[in-house]
C-alpha cells in the first residue's frame, strides 16, 4: 500500500520535547532536511506502490535514511543501529519526538533500493544538484563545462583462481543435492579442501607443474559430480529442475573456459563480474564493473554516475554520461573534457576536449584543460568515503545502485562543508560586530 504522507504534527507531549527544540537550527543537518524538497520526493515515487496491502514507510524515512548512509558510506546495519543515537538524523527523517527504537528493519532498505530501482537514485543524485546550486555550492555557468571519466568498481568477490573456482562450484553443487535429497557416489567433501590448500602452497612455492597436477585433479571431481546431477536432473520437480539447471549451466561454462577467452567466470555468485586491467603497479587487475563519473570541471561537484557490464571502451560510453548529466542537471554540457582513452568518441551536440590536444586550444579552454585532472581526487573520495571502493550489492542493478549512492554522497558532504563554511562566516562577522560596538561607547568618552 502507499506510504503515508508527510504532514507537520502539531500535537505536543507531555513527557517528550519536539526534536525541533532539542536541535540546533544552525546545524547543517536542520538546514539541509529544510531545504530537500520533500512533497516532490514522495509525488515521484508513490506510484511506485499499490493501493492494496499494509501502508508502506513514509517516503521521508526511507529517503533519510538512504541520504545518511551514502553521507556516511555506512551498510544497512550500521545506519539503523545508530539511528536512534542521533537526534539530528531523525530530525532529517522526518521524526516528530526523539524515539529509542530503531526505525526499519535491515532489510527494509534493500528492498526499498530494489523498489525504486536506478530511476529512483538517479531522481535522488538530481535532488542533490539542485541542493548544490541552492546552497551555492555550484554556480548554473559550472553545468555548460564537465569533466568525464572511467574507474572500476571492484565487486565483493574473493581473488579468483581456477582451484577455488572448480571446488567452489563442486560445493554448491553438492548443496543443492543435499537440500533436494539427491544421493551422490562421491561428494569429494573431505578431498576438495585439502586439494585446495595444497594448490596454493605450490603455487606459492612456484612449483606450476605439481599445482596444475592438483587444479586438474578439482576439475575432474567437477566434472563427475556435474556429470552425474545431470543424469538425475529429469527426476526432479520443476523447482529443483529450474535451480540445478542455472548451477551445471555455470559449472560448464567454468570448466570449458581456456585462459585466452573473453567474458570469462570469474565469480560463481556474481557471473556479471568482468576483469579491468587498469595498468597500476600495485593492482594490475581489478574484478568488477566500469564506471563513468561526470563532474563540474570548475568545482568537482558529480552530475552523473553509470555503471556498465562488461569492460566497454570508454570512447563508447561518453555519450550515455552526458546525456545522463543533461537529463539529471537540465543544462546541456557545451564543454567536455576527458583523457586520451576517449580518443574515437562519437559526440556530436557537445565540443569534446581531449588532453594534450593542441588545435581549437585558447586560454580559458587550456585553463580547464588542466583542469581536467582534478576528477582524480574525486575518484578517490568516492572510493575511500563512499562506497565505490567495494560494491556489496548484488547483480548488475546493485552496480548502477552502489555507484549512484556513492556519486549523492560525495554531493551531500560538498553541500555541509558549504554549509559549515557558511556558519563560521556568519560567527565571524557576528563576533566582529560585537567588537566594534563594544569599543564605540569608549571612543566617545575619549578613552
Amino acid at each position: 500500500m502507499k506510504p503515508r504522507r508527510t504532514r507537520p504534527d502539531p500535537q505536543g507531549d507531555l513527557f517528550r520535547p519536539r526534536l525541533e527544540h532539542m536541535v540546533d537550527p544552525s546545524h547543517e543537518l536542520v538546514k539541509l532536511a529544510n531545504r530537500i524538497d520533500w512533497q516532490g520526493l514522495e509525488d515521484r515515487f508513490e506510484p511506485l506502490y499499490t493501493d492494496i496491502g499494509r501502508p508502506a514507510i513514509q517516503t521521508r524515512m526511507m529517503v533519510g535514511l538512504t541520504l545518511l548512509q551514502s553521507m556516511y558510506g555506512l551498510s544497512e546495519d550500521d545506519v539503523v543501529n545508530h539511528w536512534p543515537e542521533n537526534p539530528y538524523w531523525q530530525h532529517l527523517c522526518g521524526a516528530t519526538f526523539f524515539t529509542h527504537e530503531k526505525p526499519i528493519a535491515r532489510s527494509g532498505l534493500s528492498k526499498w533500493r530494489k523498489r525504486v530501482g536506478k530511476k529512483g537514485f538517479e531522481q535522488l543524485l538530481e535532488e542533490t544538484i539542485s541542493l548544490g546550486l541552492q546552497f551555492e555550492a555550484i554556480k548554473l555557468s559550472s553545468l555548460e563545462r564537465v569533466t568525464v571519466d572511467s574507474t572500476v568498481q571492484p565487486k565483493n568477490i574473493a581473488h579468483p583462481t581456477d582451484a577455488r573456482l572448480f571446488n567452489r562450484s563442486r560445493k554448491r553443487l553438492v548443496a543443492l543435492a543435499a537440500r533436494f535429497s539427491i544421493g551422490l557416489r562421491q561428494s569429494y567433501a573431505r578431498k576438495g579442501p585439502q586439494t585446495v590448500q595444497k594448490a596454493g602452497r605450490y603455487a606459492h612455492a612456484r612449483q606450476m607443474k605439481r599445482m596444475g597436477r592438483e587444479v586438474r585433479r578439482l576439475k575432474t571431481w567437477l566434472g563427475r559430480v556435474v556429470r552425474e546431477l545431470w543424469r538425475k536432473l529429469p527426476e526432479q520437480d520443476a523447482d529443483a529442475q529450474m535451480e540445478l539447471h542455472k548451477e551445471l549451466t555455470l559449472a560448464e561454462r567454468l570448466m570449458g573456459q581456456q585462459r585466452g577467452d573473453r567474458n570469462k567466470l570469474y565469480s560463481l555468485h556474481e557471473p556479471d563480474t568482468a576483469c579491468i586491467a587498469k595498468g597500476k603497479a600495485h593492482k594490475k587487475y581489478e574484478f568488477g564493473s566500469k564506471v563513468s563519473v561526470t563532474t563540474t570541471n570548475r568545482e568537482g561537484f558529480v552530475l552523473g554516475m553509470l555503471s556498465f557490464p562488461g569492460n566497454p571502451y570508454d570512447g563508447r560510453t561518453l555519450v550515455q554520461a552526458l546525456a545522463q548529466s543533461t537529463r539529471l542537471s537540465g543544462v546541456r554540457p557545451k564543454r567536455c573534457y576527458v583523457d586520451r582513452g576517449y580518443r574515437g568518441h562519437k559526440v556530436t551536440k557537445s565540443t569534446v576536449f581531449i588532453s594534450r590536444q593542441k588545435r581549437g586550444i585558447t586560454l580559458t579552454i587550456k585553463k580547464e584543460l588542466k583542469r581536467r585532472n582534478a576528477i582524480e581526487p574525486v575518484i578517490g573520495h568516492l572510493k575511500s568515503e563512499g562506497r565505490l571502493d567495494r560494491n556489496f550489492l548484488r547483480g548488475l542493478l546493485g552496480d548502477q545502485l552502489n555507484a549512484l549512492i556513492s556519486g549523492i554522497g560525495y554531493n551531500l558532504r560538498l553541500i555541509l562543508k558549504k554549509l559549515r563554511l557558511l556558519w563560521l562566516l556568519f560567527w565571524i562577522q557576528t563576533f566582529m560586530s560585537s567588537q566594534e560596538s563594544a569599543l564605540e561607547p569608549a571612543n566617545q568618552t575619549g578613552f
